[in-house]
């Protein structure tokens, strides 16, 4: 029998500010318009980002008369792990992807979810302040000396799965925001990254670069996929589509039930 269990990714970050809530709705989104079935679970009951920017879509579809492709989401405001896996049993019968945005805070469920994910992504921005949450590097060499804390989690679920002979998770550190960063910091940074990314296992996928358009779309609850409702764009938006194409290619998800023509984006 075909396996209908979903594909869980999970973004997780415990620093804020990374892009994490943004890229988790446009990945979502873009997944739905291939017409995959996709439903999403908010970790954070305080802030809930994702969930209000599917709010906001949902709104805005009523209001317009129009339908666009989206997820189901839903926050999670339990108290206990196995509340948690409950609440992604329930909301992944039927779906092809379970998306799980996580608080951008060191929190129990947020590892949770870390170590349970098919894929997980790690949104972080080309600075050494972001570097830290998964490596420390020398302040001089700029050589890697050590895995931080995260790092050994997810290094350590690694492995314990492997003993279970369970799926391996794919890490993928996600750099969000590196066209803004300083030349040299930037290449200190990928030096870093690849020589951290043989010692933790993770792939390294170029994500989103800092544009305002993300900022005002959210109270519509518009995506830059969402061609047609947005009016005249210009080409900066055009490259920023590009840019979604590239990290939901290099995300390597599987293919879905329900194959549709290719997304397009450009």
């Amino acid at each position: 029998m075909p396996d209908t269990t979903p594909h869980r990714i999970t973004f997780a970050n415990e620093k804020g500010g990374t892009g994490k809530s943004t890229t988790a709705v446009h990945v979502a989104v873009a997944l739905a318009y291939q017409g995959a079935r996709v439903a999403a679970i908010d970790l954070d009951p305080r802030q809930r980002t994702m969930d209000r920017y599917f709010e906001n879509r949902a709104e805005t579809t009523a209001n317009r008369g129009i339908d666009l492709p989206t997820a189901h989401c839903a926050v999670f405001r339990g108290e206990t792990i196995e509340e948690f896996d409950a609440m992604a049993e329930e909301m992944g019968q039927g779906v092809d992807f379970l998306i799980v945005d996580t608080p951008g805070r060191d929190d129990l469920f947020a590892r949770h979810a870390a170590t349970e994910a098919d894929t997980l992504v790690t949104p972080m921005n080309d600075s050494f302040v972001d570097f830290d949450l998964i490596g420390q590097v020398d302040s001089e060499t700029f050589k890697v000396r050590r895995l931080s804390f995260y790092a050994e989690l997810i290094w350590e679920t690694r492995k314990m799965r492997a003993i279970q002979q369970r799926k391996e998770i794919d890490w993928v550190v996600v750099r969000n925001r590196s066209g803004h960063t300083e030349a040299r910091n930037m290449q200190r940074i990928e030096r870093a990254l690849g020589e951290l990314s043989k010692r933790a296992g993770f792939r390294v996928a170029k994500g989103l670069s800092e544009r305002v358009i993300y900022r005002e779309l959210f109270p519509s609850g518009f995506t830059l996929l969402d061609k047609g409702h947005l009016g005249e764009l210009g080409t900066s938006h055009l490259v920023a589509r590009q840019e979604m194409r590239s990290l939901l290619a290099s995300l390597n998800l599987p293919a879905h039930s329900k194959p549709e023509p290719t997304l397009e984006l450009a």
